[in-house]
């Protein structure tokens, strides 16, 4: 069987990634991009080797499948277009702004009888994978508290559009971790108490903050989710996590897997990545599911629960207190 996939926008910066891990693959095919700007959809569809596709319908009805890349804001848009059409689809985080259109997303792929994966692509690095076989085995005993990143590079452009992104950097960090930690442990979050600014970047949406979250047994958990990391940093960001047990501590670093470059010609010296395609394992695990006809392993729930949280950040710092969940 081989997998047909199309793109709904690749506004998303991962978009290019994932096209990349497509055509490296066996067992796929990219057929094509539709994206409503047409000069971004067309470079993209050079750029990838493939067709741009003026007419969202038109590539939908060529493909067994969809990634949608767009603007958070349109994600239940593209999400329900391509479940009429019968396609399943790998919809970029976090899932929605709200979380009516994200319930809407789950409902329509469900009735349409096609399956819907959010894209966490986190939970596919070895280190994390490591982390949750040694949390499933009792590695630490009882976890008692987490203390977590998901700092980025300033993104610009529409993430900075509070319209289409649906919020700053605790909108688009926020959720990387809150997955993990649900996934890591099998709990939800109970509350969370935010402060929420904008510091770092004259943008105008929040760039930085700190979560203070507590999951159902009581698990204490804070993040940092800024926008703080320079553009000459080696990743696109990090993730890290100090986990702390009754019997033990782990500490994760999901992408430390760097060597610094001393460049005696320009005089300067930087950091240079080898860490692995986290993209790449996402694609992979996305046409399993399909070719293995089985449930997705992030799921549309799983994407609700992580923008539950993040909505609740902006709530609690907007009023100052902490906000029950559930």
């Amino acid at each position: 069987m081989v997998v047909r996939i199309g793109f709904l926008s690749i506004a998303h910066l991962h978009a290019h990634s994932y096209g990349r891990a497509i055509n490296g693959l066996t067992g796929c095919r990219l057929v094509g991009i539709y994206d409503p700007d047409q000069e971004r959809g067309m470079q993209g569809a050079k750029e990838m080797g493939t067709e741009y596709f003026a007419d969202p319908a038109e590539l939908l009805s060529q493909t067994d499948a969809v990634i949608i890349c767009s603007e958070n804001s349109r994600h239940r848009e593209f999400t329900e277009l391509a479940a009429k059409h019968g396609c399943h689809v790998l919809c970029e985080k976090p899932i929605a702004t709200t979380l009516e259109d994200a319930r809407a997303m789950i409902d329509a792929c469900a009735r349409a009888g096609v399956k819907l994966q959010i894209a966490f692509p986190v939970r596919f690095v070895t280190p994390v994978l490591r982390v949750k076989e040694m949390l499933d085995s009792g590695a630490v005993g009882k976890v008692l508290a987490i203390v977590g990143t998901n700092q980025g590079q300033m993104p610009g452009g529409w993430f900075a559009d509070p319209e289409l992104a649906g919020g700053g950097a605790v909108m688009d960090h926020t959720v990387h971790v809150v997955d993990l930690i649900r996934w890591f442990l099998g709990k939800e979050f109970v509350s969370v108490y935010a402060e929420v600014d904008n510091m770092l970047w004259d943008t105008g949406i929040d760039d930085c903050g700190m979560l203070s979250m507590e999951l159902e047994d009581g698990t204490i958990v804070t993040q940092d989710p800024s926008w703080s990391r320079p553009m000459t940093f080696p990743t696109w960001g990090n993730v890290t996590m100090r986990i702390i047990g009754t019997q033990g501590m782990i500490d994760l670093d999901a992408f430390a897997q760097n060597f610094v470059v001393y460049d005696d010609a320009h005089r300067k010296v930087s950091e240079r990545s080898f860490a692995e395609d986290m993209d790449l394992g996402l694609i992979q695990d996305f046409i399993q599911m399909i070719v293995e006809d089985r449930e997705p392993t992030i799921t549309g729930y799983d994407g609700l629960k992580a923008l539950e949280v993040a909505l609740a950040a902006y709530r609690s710092a907007q009023e100052k207190k902490p906000v029950a969940l559930g």
